[in-house]
């Protein structure tokens, strides 16, 4: 019964695949189609009917308004990450502009400040600095927060971010890219002491020092401003830190530079200045060019978000750095009789730096301006510093403490609000019609800043000096503290000035003939 049924299902099944197939070859079109295209249309067929079912089967698209939201996240992130390694990448400017100034018996010891004082300030912002800074405390202090911990909902912001870190809720991005960003400023502000107190300071104790600027004095001062502090309440505005990183830095430099003294034979007993040449002024000049490039993370990535105004502060970043190195050559040229190339270059990065703080609020032919007059300020600067006998060997005190001054006031001066697309903003600066609301606001600021900072500073160095010393003796300083701080030359075998000879003699064992100390009036801690 079985085997019959089957076989009339067959007979069936075969009539009615001859019906369908005769009626298929009575179509014209059908019978005029190739062999291929005979077998690939039942192919294309059965495609079409899966891929419907499959299409039904799917979960209904993301809201497309959700997808936007994260797709700002990411480009935001992205931004900000490549701003940060730009502005880290400063340390390399810093490098390189620093041991160009300085004489080559001392190039490693300034090659290696410059590498551990990021180290160092990696972990010190880690561990204390970003929580003082950013955390929620009160006007004056952060209190939470400490190695990054606290509760947290970036990229949640305004009122939707519930966290430790509310006066970065602004930005939309994680918190380990706030962190990263904010800790490159933290690094810069930092290595501007360097340069200042190079060739003389030992080791050690500008270790410390960094550590406590990056850890304490930084953080505090930068509460008020960009942590929702008191100067913040009150209105002062520093966009991107002409104040928060270059006077904070200039000011600590300008402090350790007079406690360690003068570099043995800067200065003559009638108070005149003598002429100590950096060792390599071309990679001085390559130094400029990083950092002028590193400037571009450093100001337009203070938006810490993508948004049209960076090409806006792009372009008066770049503007007054180049009015600023122009105005620097002309002046030396004037005042000094050729355009020395050091002024050129500390007049680029003065320019830089007296923009730093209004980049986002101001013209560019206000940026201009503010380019130009910083230029003019670094050749004087650098003559006033002389005269007063603060030895500066890289004119880290000219370039970032007198232009981090400069800037923070031309915000009082130049600002024009929101014109540009950046909020909040400050008022309207006294050339634009604001009066002198906004530059009695970045006047008390810059002042307050001062103040504190140096204040911390003074304490800070006069503890190590009292404990650990603070300047090598005048002995290490003749050789070079390429050999005595850390056993090695940058350029082995050539020449550093005498220094080689006398190395030699300590180290082969034999009382130098030059007695104690080459230059025994020397002052300063040993």
């Amino acid at each position: 019964m079985v085997s019959k049924l089957s076989a009339k299902q067959h007979r069936f099944t075969e009539k009615s695949f001859d019906r369908l197939l005769r009626r298929l070859l009575a179509i014209n079109w059908y019978r005029q189609l190739s062999g291929t295209w005979r077998n690939c249309l039942p192919i294309a067929a059965a495609i079409i009917v899966f891929w419907n079912f499959a299409a039904v089967a799917q979960k209904a698209p993301p809201d497309a308004i959700k997808m936007a939201e994260e797709l700002k996240v990411n480009l935001d992130t992205a931004w900000v990450t490549i701003a940060a390694m730009l502005v880290i990448f400063m340390n390399a400017g810093f490098c390189m502009l620093e041991t160009g100034f300085c004489r080559e018996k001392n190039a490693v010891n300034v090659l290696a400040k410059n590498l551990i004082v990021f180290a160092l300030s990696s972990v010190a912002f880690w561990v204390m600095g970003f929580g003082l800074m950013f955390s929620t405390g009160n006007d004056f202090i952060g209190t939470e927060g400490f190695f990054l911990t606290g509760a947290d909902n970036s990229p949640a912001m305004g009122d939707a971010y519930k966290g430790a870190f509310t006066a970065l809720n602004w930005t939309g991005v994680p918190l380990s890219t706030k962190f990263f960003f904010q800790l490159a400023f933290a690094g810069t502000a930092a290595t501007i002491v360097s340069g200042a107190v190079a060739e003389r300071i030992k080791f050690a104790s500008f270790l410390v020092f960094s550590l406590l600027l990056v850890a304490i004095v930084y953080p505090i001062t930068g509460h008020w401003i960009w942590g929702g502090g008191w100067l913040a309440d009150m209105g002062f505005y520093d966009f991107a830190g002409s104040t928060v990183v270059h006077a904070v830095g200039g000011w600590s430099a300008l402090i350790g530079a007079w406690m360690l003294g003068a570099r043995i034979g800067k200065y003559n007993s009638d108070g005149s200045a003598n002429a100590i040449p950096g060792h390599n002024m071309s990679i001085a000049t390559l130094g400029c060019l990083i950092l002028w490039f590193g400037w571009f993370g450093f100001n337009p990535g203070s938006t810490m978000g993508v948004s049209s105004a960076i090409g806006h502060i792009a372009v008066t970043t770049n503007t007054a750095g180049a009015f600023g190195g122009i105005a620097a050559t002309i002046v030396a040229w004037v005042v000094l009789g050729k355009p020395d190339l050091s002024m050129i270059i500390n007049g680029i990065l003065a320019g830089l730096v007296a923009v730093t703080a209004s980049c986002a609020w101001i013209s560019v032919p206000s940026a201009a301006i503010i380019g130009t007059i910083g230029g003019i300020l670094v050749v004087f600067a650098v003559s006033f510093f002389d005269k007063i006998k603060i030895d500066d060997p890289v004119g880290a005190t000219s370039v970032h403490l007198i232009n981090g001054i400069w800037g923070t006031i031309a915000v009082g001066l130049f600002s024009q609000g929101d014109t540009f697309g950046v909020t909040p903003a400050p008022k309207l600066g006294t050339f634009f019609g604001g009066g002198f609301e906004q530059l009695g606001h970045q006047l008390l600021g810059t002042l307050s800043v001062g103040g504190i900072t140096v204040v911390l500073c003074l304490l800070f160095w006069a503890v190590l000096k009292a404990t650990m010393g603070i300047r090598v003796t005048p002995e290490e300083e003749y050789q070079g503290l390429d050999i005595s701080e850390h056993g090695m030359e940058a350029y082995p075998g050539s020449s550093i000035g005498g220094g080689s000879d006398y190395s030699k003699e300590i180290h082969s064992g034999r009382k130098s003939s030059r007695g104690s100390s080459p230059y025994p009036e020397v002052s300063g801690n040993l």
